[in-house]
């Protein structure tokens, strides 16, 4: 009575919410194909609410039995079939699988399934909802949905129709399904499979860490190995391709234990959703009340976040140019399931690793998916054989896909070799990176290739003080030029930003750090600086998270100024025989950093302030690589005084409105419109 009970229940369910006549809908298109079949799959979408409010016992065998579930529903299926003559081919019910998909789980402890905790539950058979990055995939493959046998023996009865029909189930491998030691029930002769009624669906594998995994790639600094455990998820049909390295997803699945080469546990996943970040509604009350303090001024509430950010680990006033073009590559940032679509690569030349690599490390820290690449891992996508003898191929994320829409950190350039360093080079110019894979190696007759789109910013350094470096001769530079002849030019001019660090550099003088270093030495659980107490971590973390948020838009002004600049820089680094030195990509970076800036101050308007600060910073970075030219600009144009308090702000501010001034005049001689332009520029 129970059964039937729940058997009304679910054709009551079918008929309110639309899933019988997309049921009957589904019938008409196998009636129609005059494909045979040895299986007719039915996807039944379920709202768990809906169903335990119209019946619980049938609610609760869902969630808890759902494979007994799907006979319910099975049986409800097979008679309207016969009922209504919607498939004139079925014969049996065993013909008939059922798939019952999940809008979603309640939001219980009981539901949720930890990746971190161990042992997982793969006894039950039920539903869970779990969450993960994806850190590799297969392509796709064929697996049988289910086949037709019949018994050897012609005298016996079961030689005919479809009475042994095999389905596959969550957690059953290939071989469960097709094999040839099956016995034939009735007389133990041997079955064999009628192969014209074999199905057969998509099959993707797909390897998910939690996110809290992550935090292996954040503040670690000593580069040895480690393991963290991944999951295993299995996609089939309508689910395969749902999913894409590097971004998060929620999964709801049946966790299931697979014997092949090896035991493991793993999912047979039933619904996929992306996870979208909550976005937080302001700012700390120090950090408003700082913009409040600044709000006459567009650019001092940035130089004060620059001076006192990361005061633990330099002391505040260092390392300020560094700091700013950090900050504003980190606000860049995105969710990972968004498109990141302004990327700040920063290339830093420094005599002090140590000290770089520290700040580089924390910066990463504040944000979602900021990776820190360990020697031991590799930049980008590589190929492996699947772990679960299936001969196909699996694809392993790599650094760089891992912090899909964050800041991917590789170090010192001169830890990758020849070849990383021309893959890198290809990255950052194209932004994608292609995995080929033959066919041969994997048993496959056609050799493919895969592209994967590469969102994410890249920081690296350059120690000029190796000893590779000290004993080699220094090259003839121009006015303003770095010596950066170890290092690939073309690689140096894909990186969007290049940032002098070195020690003779005016932007970093020794002592207050050598005094910082020796403080921290001596006390090292002691206040460093007052501002590292009044402006925390947190407070950074929740302005990042914040501002990257902001939708920003050009005013016509910046728009104008923006154009102009680099029209004119454009012009004047052009000559004859190489043409110019600028590229197009040159004038993305320069409304990334201006959008940045903007961000970073709480803007929605990217203003000519922005764009400014944007030109100071680019046109240093040219002048490191090219040499100076008609507009110069002082490396320590950004920051040209220590900001030891308001009256040291009120003079940069004044200084930089005499640079805004210079900036005007140069687009005004070298810009579009002017005598210097040709008609075909």
């Amino acid at each position: 009575m129970s059964n039937l009970k729940m058997k009304d229940a679910a054709l009551i369910y079918l008929d309110r919410s639309g899933g019988l006549q997309k049921f009957i809908n589904d019938c008409k298109y196998y009636n129609d194909s005059k494909q045979s079949y040895a299986v007719y799959r039915f996807n039944i979408l379920i709202n768990p609410s809906d169903i335990v409010e119209l019946d619980a016992e049938l609610g609760n065998l869902i969630l808890h039995q759902p494979l007994k579930a799907a006979q319910v529903f099975q049986s409800v299926c097979f008679i309207a079939v016969k009922t209504l003559s919607l498939i004139g081919q079925l014969q049996t019910e065993m013909q008939i699988n059922i798939v019952l998909k999940l809008t979603h789980l309640p939001p219980l402890p009981s539901y949720s399934l930890d990746l971190c905790e161990f042992p997982i539950d793969y006894i039950s058979q039920r539903f869970y909802m779990m969450q993960g990055i994806v850190i590799a995939m297969t392509t796709v493959t064929k697996y049988t949905q289910g086949a037709r046998f019949f018994c050897s023996d012609e005298a016996c009865p079961l030689s005919k129709g479809f009475h042994y029909v095999r389905v596959h189930v969550p957690g059953a491998t290939e071989s469960a399904t097709i094999r040839n030691d099956f016995l034939c029930n009735l007389c133990t002769s041997s079955l064999q499979e009628d192969r014209k009624f074999r199905v057969l669906g998509d099959k993707q594998i797909v390897e998910i860490i939690t996110t809290k995994a992550l935090h292996a790639f954040q503040r670690y600094s000593n580069n040895q190995p480690f393991r963290f455990q991944s999951i295993t998820v299995f996609l089939r049909d309508e689910s395969v391709n749902k999913m894409n390295i590097g971004n998060e997803y929620k999964i709801i699945g049946i966790p299931v234990c697979v014997k092949t080469s090896q035991t493991a546990v793993c999912i047979e996943a039933n619904r996929i959703t992306f996870c979208n970040s909550k976005v937080p509604s302001g700012i700390s009350d120090n950090l408003r009340w700082l913009l409040s303090l600044t709000s006459s001024s567009c650019w001092k509430f940035t130089a004060i976040l620059t001076n006192v950010f990361a005061s633990h680990i330099v002391p505040p006033g260092t390392y300020n140019l560094l700091k700013l073009c950090l900050l504003m590559s980190l606000v860049q940032t995105t969710d990972c399931n968004k498109e990141m679509k302004n990327c700040l690569d920063i290339l830093i030349i420094t005599s002090d690793t140590l000290l770089v690599d520290r700040l580089l490390n924390f910066s990463i820290s504040l944000v979602p998916r900021g990776i820190r690449h360990l020697a031991s891992t590799e930049v980008f996508p590589t190929i492996s054989r699947n772990k679960y003898g299936t001969g196909v191929v699996s694809i392993q994320a790599g650094s760089a896909l891992l912090a899909k829409g964050g800041i991917c950190c590789i170090g010192d350039l001169a830890s990758h070799k020849k070849d990383k360093l021309e893959q890198l080079q290809s990255v950052l110019e194209s932004r994608r990176i292609t995995v080929y894979i033959p066919g041969k190696k994997f048993g496959d007759d056609v050799n493919q290739q895969m592209t994967f789109p590469v969102q994410c910013s890249f920081w690296s350094f350059v120690d000029m003080d190796s000893s590779s470096r000290r004993n080699v001769q220094k090259t003839n530079t121009l006015i303003g030029q770095m010596d950066c002849s170890l290092i690939p030019a073309n690689l140096v001019e894909a990186f969007g930003l290049l940032i002098n660090c070195y020690e003779s550099s005016p932007c970093h003088p020794l002592l207050p750090i050598v005094q910082h270093t020796l403080k921290k030495a001596t006390d090292p659980e002691g206040l460093l600086s007052v501002t590292s107490k009044q402006f925390t971590t947190e407070d950074f973390e929740e302005l990042l998270a914040f501002a990257k948020n902001l939708n920003v838009e050009f005013s016509l002004e910046a728009e104008r100024m923006i154009h102009g600049y680099y029209l004119a820089s454009r012009r004047i680094r052009t000559d004859s025989i190489y043409g110019s030195k600028l590229s197009a990509s040159a004038l993305k970076y320069l409304i990334s950093l201006s959008e940045a800036h903007a961000r970073l101050n709480l803007r929605n308007k990217v203003l000519k302030e922005d764009v400014l600060i944007a030109a100071l910073l680019f046109e240093t970075s040219l002048t490191l690589k090219y040499g100076a030219t008609v507009f110069c600009v002082a490396p320590n144009a950004v920051f040209p005084f220590e900001l030891h308090n308001e009256e040291y702000l009120e003079q940069r501010d004044l200084y930089l409105t005499q640079c805004q001034q210079q900036l005007e005049q140069f687009i005004a001689t070298y810009g579009p419109g002017t005598a210097v332009f040709s008609s075909d520029e």
